[in-house]
């Protein structure tokens, strides 16, 4: 791999990682640059990306103290485990992980994710889960698969409500900026209208003119017209 290659591909790995996208294409960038025939670029890279990540580690713990962070993390994590998981087995990801995300995610507020993240429970549970109504596991599977139903029925739920009231907040608010514009309205209109009185005005004005010159004239014709009617 040439120099310029792999200066390019530290570059895009390490924006990848900035954005706090560790998945699949994140690793496939990692493992070309570890790949090389030249054990001394090996090495430079090697140390470049170590103080790299060691920078980046410090930044991911601060950012771990923000709920939002730390969610957003834990599913990166876990969406990854589950893309590796069928050529490592260890990798895989139980329902239950998925139900404890859930509901973390349900409970600061992030409705669309704790759907998906139960609809994910529900696939790891019912791939590995027992149907046969004579086992003796088969009453406790239908337990679980009610309470992640229940849960993410909870989920859509919240996401529905949040999503009315936002748009009943849309409609007030336009409501109340359309009764303001009809109370106060836009200095646009405002000039619109000072323009069309003013040349109202204007006109007006133009009309009285001609007219005052029209009785001065008659005026004027009347007083030079008496001296020939009294010869």
């Amino acid at each position: 791999m040439s120099s310029a290659r792999v200066d390019h591909q530290i570059s895009l790995f390490r924006s990848q990682v900035e954005l706090r996208r560790f998945d699949d294409g994140t690793l496939g960038i990692l493992e070309s640059l570890l790949v090389s025939k030249d054990v001394k670029s090996l090495l430079e890279v090697c140390s470049s990306l170590s103080d790299f990540i060691r920078r980046e580690s410090l930044s991911v713990i601060r950012e771990i103290a923000d709920k939002s962070s730390c969610l957003a993390l834990r599913y990166e994590a876990l969406a990854l485990r589950e893309l590796r998981s069928p050529s490592n087995q260890w990798l895989r990801v139980s329902y239950e992980e998925w139900m404890t995300f859930a509901e973390h995610s349900l409970d600061n507020g992030f409705y669309s994710i704790a759907t998906k993240a139960c609809e994910s429970a529900l696939s790891c549970f019912e791939m590995n889960g027992v149907n046969d109504p004579q086992h003796d596991d088969f009453f406790r599977n239908v337990e679980v698969t009610g309470k992640i139903t229940r849960l993410k029925d909870v989920a859509v739920a919240s996401l529905a409500s949040r999503s009315g009231v936002s748009c009943v907040r849309a409609q007030a608010a336009d409501y109340l900026k359309k009764k303001l514009l009809e109370m106060n309205p836009s200095p646009s209109l405002a000039r619109k209208e000072e323009q069309f009185s003013a040349s109202t005005l204007f006109r007006d004005g133009i009309k009285k003119r001609n007219a005052r010159k029209l009785l001065d004239h008659r005026r004027i014709n009347h007083i030079t017209s008496e001296p020939d009617s009294n010869l």
